[in-house]
């Protein structure tokens, strides 16, 4: 056989595989609902991050198909080109009231919002004092990211995870610092935890800090009508910036920015991930909004999101597996890779697909199988997956 100059990445994908760490997709058919289709056979879906099942609600479908009738199925440009449609502005006017905010600004995902925020609001300016950047330690790899592409001249720093002594302690370092921002996750994506934002405000307000919040998992999840973990807090005029995407409770996808109108603007004019990648079509801009109304003024798929989350949680502990989280990502960890693989096989067998979550997405002593609870699950779906994690985890001595 011919080499090839790339012959060299067959060995690391050979490592990983030894390791037990490799993964390949999984496609699916049909809907991404509770029950989906793999290799031809229908199993329960506890993978997904569809929380209120909105990625199927005929509501939205309904408006996405409008939307490509009336508008089309693209933007044309980047927003900065005529790539701004008023359907866009609507969406982003709606998603201020629902956050509590001056303005908000919509971008082609929740990766691209922090790419955004984080490097275009620090190191602006000439300053003999630097920025500083600090980070809980298992925030999301996107803000890990956004913050090695901001300027040279911000610095960056790591407290402990959730840990509001470590915390003060960083800050006190940077006391003398021009600005200093302080960036969590609202709810922590692999352990299903929501970050201590009173006292994180709390010591912002005393260091004179900017408090950043990437709300992925809180937006649709937390808060009246998942408004998110500031408002489950009420915190909303107290955090400076918020970090959402509509991939995940929305159901569609795309992130936003949700902070002043001078931040706005500010991210319209130097935001990179903005000023060159084309708008969201007008299908997703118009599923987005429908979904914001629905969250505006129906509570019921949130509550239903949570009576499952609690059963779940309850009848998983009754059978020896102890989730120890706050919301409904449910983390069942195993430790080693190779355990979280096998468990995961075996609880496919059993119709139930829940992937097994490895190093480098959690720490390799730290392997799980995470299980996301969403308000479309029935109580009969629930009762399942756990009747097949007790199968499972007796079969391979984890209970």
């Amino acid at each position: 056989m011919k080499s090839h100059r790339l012959d060299f990445i067959h060995d690391e994908l050979s490592a990983l595989k030894e390791q037990h760490l490799y993964q390949s997709l999984v496609p699916f058919s049909g809907p991404p609902g509770p029950e989906i289709i793999i290799d031809g056979r229908a199993v329960l879906n506890f993978s997904s991050n569809n929380y209120l099942g909105l990625a199927t609600h005929p509501k939205l479908k309904d408006a996405a198909k409008k939307a490509v009738d009336d508008l089309g199925v693209g933007a044309g440009a980047v927003r900065t080109i005529i790539g701004t449609m008023a359907i866009h502005q609507e969406l982003e006017q709606k998603l201020a009231t629902f956050k509590h905010v001056e303005a908000t600004l919509a971008l082609s995902s929740g990766f691209s919002a922090n790419m955004a925020a984080i490097p275009t609001v620090l190191g602006l300016g000439q300053s003999d004092k630097p920025d500083v950047i600090i980070s809980d330690e298992l925030n999301h790899a996107s803000i890990i990211d956004a913050c090695r592409l901001s300027p040279k001249s911000v610095q960056r720093d790591v407290y402990a995870h959730s840990d509001m002594d470590a915390l003060q302690s960083v800050l006190k370092k940077h006391a003398h610092a021009r600005r200093k921002m302080i960036i969590t996750d609202g709810v922590f994506s692999m352990d299903g935890d929501i970050a201590k934002l009173p006292d994180i405000v709390a010591l912002a307000e005393q260091h004179d800090a900017i408090v950043m919040v990437d709300d992925a998992h809180g937006s649709g999840v937390l808060g009246k009508g998942g408004r998110g973990t500031t408002h489950h807090f009420d915190l909303s005029d107290r955090v400076d910036i918020q970090v959402g995407t509509l991939s995940k409770a929305i159901g569609a996808v795309g992130g936003y920015v949700a902070s002043t109108q001078a931040m706005r603007e500010l991210m319209i004019n130097r935001a990179r991930p903005f000023l060159f990648s084309t708008a969201l079509p007008p299908s997703v801009v118009a599923t987005c909004i429908a979904a914001i109304e629905l969250l505006s003024n129906d509570t019921s798929l949130n509550q239903a999101l949570w009576e499952n989350t609690r059963y779940f949680k309850a009848e998983m502990a009754k059978i020896g597996f102890k989730i120890d989280s706050e919301t409904p990502i449910c983390p069942v960890i195993v430790g080693e890779s190779e355990k979280a693989q096998a468990l995961s096989k075996r609880l496919f067998e059993l119709g139930i697909y829940g992937r097994a979550i490895v190093f480098p997405t959690v720490a390799k002593n730290k392997a799980r199988i995470r299980i996301m609870i969403n308000a479309n699950h029935t109580k009969a779906n629930l009762a399942r997956c756990i009747e097949a994690f007790k199968t499972a985890g007796g079969a391979l001595n984890l209970i």
